[in-house]
């Protein structure tokens, strides 16, 4: 429900069901949010939405005429605003619901196809809540990725699977960067580790996303990326020129054996309402890799990673926050910066930079 002062958030529906759109329609209008134009395709949504011009649209990927990806860049290009892709959960559906995040969309949500009644009353809720706080996005960090370097063969290498259950070395050789991220990280993460250099520390990182697209999301970065980037499994090895992603669904912490790290992949209760939690790594470095760390929190709603990033910097790391031009919803670092826990205040374009410049000083 909307507050007696604030103005209602206008969205448009392009979808080729007719039975999604119904879905979608009724969810939206029983949260308060006005539907101001619903279409079954890019073409008749594009005409539609020229009279009164929505604060979001949810957008499908496969629709006749012109596919959702290509009506996203028309969307970027011409007329710069906040999008929610509305996809199916699937393996084969996730690399192009990664282009279109990194093309700009702000968000995603299962699309409901069968079940509808139970998707209801389970997922209303949050669709709900996804189109509103999009809405609030700040459409002037929304922005098409700069053209990527060549596709890069992965990099493999050995790892250690030993459990390391000890607290930090007051000294190490091996440091760790930990990068936390959910709404608008997919372009944030292109930007950040496109920019890094196969001799920056071992990076780890949650992005708030459900199972099976963070191993897409990792192999499309391993490909634009001088960096090896994997989806993380349990025991894998923190090395130089490699970035492990939290796989959705399960929780990443970060532990040490002897003067070396590794991650675990657990699984364990949803925390702020995540699993991956960016808290839940955050506090794991600060245990296991203290003063060796570097800490960054990023783009995204809510406040996922702050307390753990205050816990990262009081044990001796050096942390971060994007600074609010740059991101598309300042919620996370926001919420860090006022707890304490950002060391420093950085722009998206300047923070490959930064993390390096960070790395050489430890």
């Amino acid at each position: 429900m909307t507050l007696r002062n604030e103005k209602p958030v206008r969205a448009a529906i392009v979808d080729d069901s007719a039975v999604v759109r119904k879905y979608l329609s009724e969810t939206l209008r029983s949260a308060g949010i006005e539907v101001t134009a619903v279409a079954p395709d890019p073409i008749i949504a594009w005409d539609r939405m020229q009279a009164d011009w929505p604060d979001v649209i949810v957008l499908d990927v496969e629709m006749p005429r012109m596919d959702g990806l290509t009506f996203l860049r028309k969307i970027m290009a011409e007329r710069p605003t906040p999008c929610v892709m509305c996809s199916t959960l699937t393996l084969e559906g996730a690399e192009t619901t990664l282009q279109a995040l990194s093309a700009g969309a702000v968000a995603f949500v299962p699309k409901p196809q069968l079940g509808l009644k139970n998707f209801m009353e389970s997922g209303a809720d949050n669709i709900a809540a996804v189109v509103r706080s999009s809405a609030r996005a700040n459409a002037s960090a929304i922005r098409r990725p700069a053209p990527g370097a060549a596709p890069a063969p992965a990099v493999s290498s050995a790892v250690s699977t030993a459990e390391g259950k000890a607290g930090a070395m007051a000294l190490t050789t091996d440091r760790v960067v930990a990068l936390g991220l959910s709404t608008g990280g997919v372009q944030a993460l292109e930007a950040v580790l496109t920019g890094l250099s196969p001799t920056t520390p071992g990076i780890v990182i949650v992005q708030h996303m459900p199972e099976r697209f963070t191993a897409a999301l990792a192999g499309r970065l391993d490909r634009i990326c001088r960096i090896e980037v994997a989806e993380a499994r349990h025991g894998d090895r923190i090395h130089s020129g490699r970035a492990l992603i939290a796989p959705g669904g399960r929780h990443m912490r970060v532990a040490r054996s002897g003067a070396q790290y590794l991650v675990e992949v657990v699984d364990g209760p949803v925390v702020n309402h995540h699993r991956p939690s960016v808290d839940v790594l955050f506090r794991s470095v600060a245990h296991s890799v203290g003063a060796n760390a570097i800490g960054v929190i990023m783009t995204g709603m809510g406040g996922d990673g702050a307390r753990g990033l205050l816990e990262m910097k009081q044990a001796g790391a050096v942390t971060a926050a994007q600074d609010e031009a740059s991101s598309v919803v300042f919620g996370m670092p926001m919420e860090a910066i006022r707890l304490g826990g950002a060391g420093a205040v950085v722009a998206l374009g300047q923070m490959a930079g930064w993390i390096q410049s960070a790395a050489a000083a430890r």
